[in-house]
């Protein structure tokens, strides 16, 4: 968890975009790839080259998603009924560290699944601290109670970088926030362009 956690904004520059939308994201001032050779730019990406950066940049937005459960996920969007793509983001979505991140609970993805893991969260009134754990829409996740007045918290809840989408009802007061329906591509405030069709061809080679 650590050494993600160290890592993540080397994320950014490696995929070439502020990939959190946050002012402090290296990115904003070195927008160059990472290394001795970074400075000379990016290089134009071949077919395959834009599609797996696709993928990576989606993979990586989530809290950098374990390639072996990204592609599990992907294959379950590919199962489901209607567009893959639109699928993949819903279920991406419907991950409970994303929705706790979406909330502003904590400041980032990776600060989310940690908060999960210490059982800081409940779900429909219960403990729940597996952050890959889908929510169903409807569903109810609260801060515990002794865990209000953790410094995380309460700093994230002064930050101001993101909106908190449609899709998610929030109780501000109680650190309580219903999860309204699964989003579509379109609904998710991504701060940098997504393309899962990109990752659907990638996957689809």
């Amino acid at each position: 968890m650590s050494k993600r956690l160290n890592r993540k904004y080397g994320i950014s520059r490696r995929i070439g975009a502020a990939l959190w939308g946050t002012d402090k994201d290296p990115y904003n001032k070195r927008n160059y790839p990472p290394g001795v050779h970074g400075t000379s730019g990016y290089k134009k990406a071949t077919e395959y080259g834009t599609q797996l950066i696709a993928k990576q940049k989606l993979k990586m937005y989530y809290g950098d998603i374990r390639e072996k459960q990204f592609k599990a996920i992907y294959i379950e969007a590919s199962r489901r009924r209607g567009d893959t793509g639109e699928n993949l983001i819903g279920l991406l979505e419907s991950r409970l560290d994303a929705f706790v991140y979406r909330t502003k609970f904590v400041p980032t993805v990776f600060a989310s699944r940690q908060f999960i893991t210490h059982k800081h969260v409940r779900v429909n009134g219960k403990v729940v601290n597996i952050p890959s754990y889908r929510l169903q829409p409807n569903d109810v996740v609260e801060v515990n109670d002794k865990s209000k007045k953790l410094l995380i918290v309460l700093e994230a809840k002064e930050r101001g970088e993101r909106d908190t989408p449609e899709y998610i009802k929030i109780d501000n007061s109680n650190l309580q926030a219903t999860y309204l329906k699964v989003p579509t591509l379109a609904e998710v405030p991504f701060p940098v362009q997504m393309e899962p069709s990109l990752v659907v061809e990638f996957y689809s080679r």
